[in-house]
Order: structure tokens, then sequence, then C-alpha cells
């Protein structure tokens, strides 16, 4: 008997690209359940909110069409943290955009290949497991963290990014919102930035199999193994306030801020958008792009932008190798 480590969900109303799916995914660790409408999708999905880790969905079906689907997932807590993998036909960069902004952060475009299939199933399903873990996981976190005003931590590896994440997202009034943006950042200091693993060479270790083994020897690295981010937290005038700063050389950090249908296909890449777009309701680098500033408004606050940019400047500068 296989014993599954992942399900997830096949939706497409052609039973010829069902059979197909599900044989590319035949030899893998993932239980494929099949529905044929967007309707049995959704009655599949609100019965059991908890068993799929990602859903494969056609974008295009004769009564509940893939967007409604994604939209009631959106909106039923249970299901909204699920990965969505919009299944398409060519279609226009504003309805890619569309569905970015709905909140299907990864596509496929017909006819693809298995390894293709994979990848993209392997990074959300990837990605979908490190976001479960650090919710499920707050509840260790003290709820005194609502007293923090100020404070500041260093970090170093993957995990140590995850742990913060929990502790730091008990400081905000929604934590499960902000644990995710937090860990997004985090995790980008440590692999891009302090680990200098760039954007090309982290999709092919990623479709490799090889993005974890490579992490792990960096930080066994002399060099890389020796550089550690710095999170510091501060509580002003109504701004909760993150600044993120790793070590690394920088980058480009402008066309990452938006969800860019360019990047859909990818198998990753996303995590800052996210960040930006679905927890924080400011983030602005600055420098050369190792520094990031992350703010939520408390209830009630509107700050003027310059008192939100006095803030930011008040924030003090982090020491490495101290």
């Amino acid at each position: 008997m296989t014993i599954y480590k992942h399900h997830v969900l096949l939706v497409d109303d052609s039973p010829l690209n069902l059979t197909i799916l599900k044989e590319f995914l035949r030899h893998t660790d993932y239980s494929a359940v099949t529905a044929t409408s967007g309707a049995q999708a959704w009655d599949i999905l609100k019965d059991d909110p908890d068993r799929f880790d990602a859903v494969l969905l056609d974008r295009v079906m004769p009564d509940i069409d893939g967007m409604e689907v994604l939209r009631r997932m959106k909106q039923h807590a249970p299901l909204s943290q699920i990965p969505v993998i919009m299944q398409t036909a060519a279609i226009s960069s504003q309805q890619m955009l569309e569905g970015l902004q709905a909140g299907a952060y990864y596509y496929l475009t017909k006819p693809f290949e298995e390894a293709t299939l994979l990848a993209i199933v392997n990074a959300a399903v990837r990605d979908h497991d490190n976001y479960r873990e650090v919710r499920r996981e707050l509840h260790r976190a003290t709820s005194s963290m609502t007293l923090l005003d100020s404070a500041t931590y260093r970090f170093r590896s993957p995990e140590e990014a995850k742990s913060l994440a929990m502790l730091l997202a008990h400081a905000y009034p929604d934590p499960q919102k902000i644990v995710t943006g937090i860990l997004e950042l985090t995790l980008n200091a440590v692999e891009h930035g302090n680990l200098s693993i760039g954007y090309k060479e982290k999709t092919r270790l990623i479709e490799e199999g090889l993005l974890e083994e490579e992490i792990d020897r960096r930080l066994a690295d002399p060099v890389y193994g020796s550089r550690h981010g710095i999170a510091h937290f501060a509580r002003q005038a109504g701004l909760l306030c993150l600044q993120v700063t790793d070590e690394g050389a920088g980058f480009d950090w402008r066309k990452y801020l938006d969800f860019d249908p360019d990047r859909a296909y990818d198998t990753h890449g996303r995590g800052i958008a996210m960040a930006n777009k679905l927890s924080f309701d400011h983030i602005e680098y600055r420098g050369k792009g190792n520094r990031v500033h992350a703010v939520s408004y408390l209830q009630g606050a509107t700050p003027a932008a310059s008192i939100q940019t006095d803030i930011l400047d008040s924030l003090p500068q982090p020491k490495f190798g101290t």
C-alpha cells in the first residue's frame, strides 16, 4: 500500500487532460484526485479543506470557471492558503495578471511536458509546506510579543528564518497574515543574499531537486556560512516596522515588488510580491538591495509619508561581524 505525503486536486473538463495529468503524477508521492467541473471541484474542496496541498485548475470550464473557483477559495479561510496552479491555453498578459492578482501564483500553458508539470507542482507544494509549518507552529510563540517595542535578531539559516518569522508574527495584530511575509523576506536574505544563490541558479537547483543540498553546502562554507541576517523590529507612531538586512551583494528589487506575468511560469520568484501585496502595507528596499523595510499600519493609523520616512530613517544601522 502506497502512503502518499501530499494530495493534489486536478480540475479539468477534459477527461483526456485528466488522464494525462494523472499519468504524469503516477510515479511520484502525490495522490491525485480528479474533478471534471468547477462545481465538482468546489464541492470536494469545501467538504475536506485540509486535504489538499495544491490544486491544478483549468481556467476555462463551462459551468464554474477556474477564476470563480479561485475566488471562492480565497474567500474561504481554510482553503485560502492552498497554492493554485492555473492551467491555460495561450492567454494575454492582462489575463495572466488578473489571475496573479486573484491569487493564482503558478501557471502552466497547455500543452506542457511532464518535467515542467512536476517542477511547478514540486515548487508549489514546497512553498505550501513552508507556509503551513510556520502557521501551525505559531501557537508555540508567546502572545506577550504584542508588548514588544523594539528588538534586534540575528539569523543564519532557513530554519532560523522560520523560527524568527513565527516569533515576530506575534508582535502583529494578525499573526496568520503576517507570518508568510516575514518568512519570505528572511528566507530571501538567507538564500539570495548571504548564500548568493542567484535567480537562474535557484531555478536550476529546484528543477534538479538539489536546492536544499546546495543551501546546506553553502552554510558549511567558511565564507558563506559566516554571514548573518539582521532583523530589527520597532513599534512607533502607529507603525510596526521590520528592517531585514543581509551581507549579500544586493539585487535590483524593482521588478519583484509586483506580480509579473513574465515570471508566472517560473518555479519561484513570487515571495517578495506576496509579502508586499498580502502581508505588509508598505515595502521598500534601500541601498543596493540588501536592506528592506516592511511596514504594517495599526488600526486607525494613517501616517504621513514624511513621518513614515523619518521613522524608517531612524532605525538602527545593522552591525555585522560583532
